[in-house]
């Protein structure tokens, strides 16, 4: 019988394979797939059992860490989002926090909110923080609201209402509601996603976990159905933000804990090579195609927080800190207005991936960068079974960023 980690980035997808029985281990490398991005998975399957003889059924445990969450937040590829907030709390999402990311940037702006302000609603309610009702739904107002969500091509609809910590009798009548008004909209609570008090950040997270959530639902029912397609019996697991397990079904519906699982595995993979080595203390630098994560482990064992930003947003629930930046292998050098070189967090992905990939890519990337820098050996990528086009990444970052800013490649 084998265990099988199958590691999902925005270039590569990485799977390792364990025998219960001997403890060898056995790993491989693939493309991603960025489209489609279950395919990387399935292809990398696939390539595993032909490459060490393995039948499906021999396949007993299958854990799977993804970034499909966190690269749909940070390159804001996500659902079309409304939200039904409390009368007077339409702009809590803009508002967010007294404090400036930046105390003396004039200049600085949070990012905006994931759902602008024309897809959010108010209803009359309210709730105190008692649990008390002092005022009492007004379902016109919903099925109204609803009926314009749908008109505006909203797939998935964010109820946070004020005080639904304390009570959530009131959001879970306005999913009700929604399922007799529109039963194909995915609905995501707040009372269900994070039941605790603080408002911005509660509906942060809750906007956050809708916002992923078709993405990551769509994802990973396309694995399974195609697993179940090569005979293999396993159940999915997902890695979770917190480096814990959740079903793939639970994954689904409370996506927003899986926003850090590909990065979270990453840190506990090394934390164990650490201590393997006698290093209890170490900073884990986790680089993949879009995203580049650090995190601090102290005494053997990873920082965790409660809350975390990611793309300048906030979520609130359990997670290994690590701090995310849109700047991967794949993240695409450009320049701004003012004549600035910025990178990200717009990623080349797998496909076309990065100029000296030579799949068509045009824009030059960080990977681009290290390849004329002499960092990566173009004879010997991926082991050896990539040949990258030095040449062409030269003329790339000539032509799109050291021309136009005056500067030698």
């Amino acid at each position: 019988m084998f265990n099988l980690g199958v590691d999902v980035g925005g270039t590569f997808t990485d799977l390792v394979l364990i025998n219960e029985e001997t403890h060898e281990i056995l790993y491989t490398k693939t493309s991603s797939t960025p489209g489609n991005p279950d395919e990387g998975v399935i292809n990398g399957v696939r390539k595993v059992m032909a490459q060490f003889q393995v039948e499906p059924r021999s396949l007993h445990f299958i854990i799977h860490g993804t970034t499909v969450a966190t690269n749909a937040l940070i390159e804001r590829r996500g659902a079309k989002v409304g939200l039904l907030v409390t009368r007077g709390f339409r702009d809590v999402l803009h508002i967010a926090r007294q404090t400036r990311p930046k105390l003396y940037d004039f200049f600085e702006r949070r990012p905006d909110p994931i759902i602008p302000r024309h897809l959010r609603y108010e209803v009359t309610e309210r709730t105190l923080h008692t649990g008390e009702i002092r005022e009492e739904l007004n379902e016109e107002e919903v099925r109204a609201a609803v009926r314009e969500l749908l008109e505006q091509g909203v797939s998935v609809v964010v109820v946070c209402l004020l005080h639904s910590y304390a009570n959530p009798m009131h959001e879970q009548r306005i999913r009700e509601l929604l399922e007799e008004e529109a039963p194909s909209l995915k609905i995501s609570l707040s009372s269900d996603i994070l039941p605790e008090f603080k408002e911005y950040e509660r509906m942060s997270t809750t906007a956050i976990n809708a916002y992923v959530m078709p993405s990551v639902e769509k994802y990973l029912r396309r694995i399974i159905e195609s697993l179940a397609g090569l005979g293999v019996k396993s159940k999915l697991h997902i890695m979770q933000s917190n480096g814990g397990l959740i079903t793939w079904e639970n994954a689904s519906q409370k996506s927003v804990h899986t926003v850090l699982s590909g990065p979270a595995a990453g840190v506990l993979g090394a934390v164990k090579l650490a201590e393997m080595v006698d290093e209890p203390n170490i900073i884990t630098i986790d680089m993949g195609g879009t995203s580049f994560d650090v995190c601090l482990s102290h005494h053997g064992k990873p920082a965790f927080t409660t809350e975390n930003e990611i793309g300048g947003h906030v979520i609130k629930v359990p997670m290994i800190d690590i701090k995310t930046l849109g700047a991967g292998g794949g993240s695409i050098a450009w320049i701004d207005p003012g004549g600035a070189l910025q990178v990200g967090p717009q990623s080349a992905g797998a496909d076309p991936g990065p100029v000296c990939y030579g799949r068509g890519g045009m824009a030059p990337t960080v990977t681009d960068a290290n390849l004329v820098l002499g960092y990566l050996n173009p004879e010997y990528f991926l082991g050896g079974k990539m040949k990258l086009d030095a040449q062409s990444a030269r003329d790339a970052i000539e032509k799109k960023i050291a021309g136009p800013l005056g500067l030698g490649v």
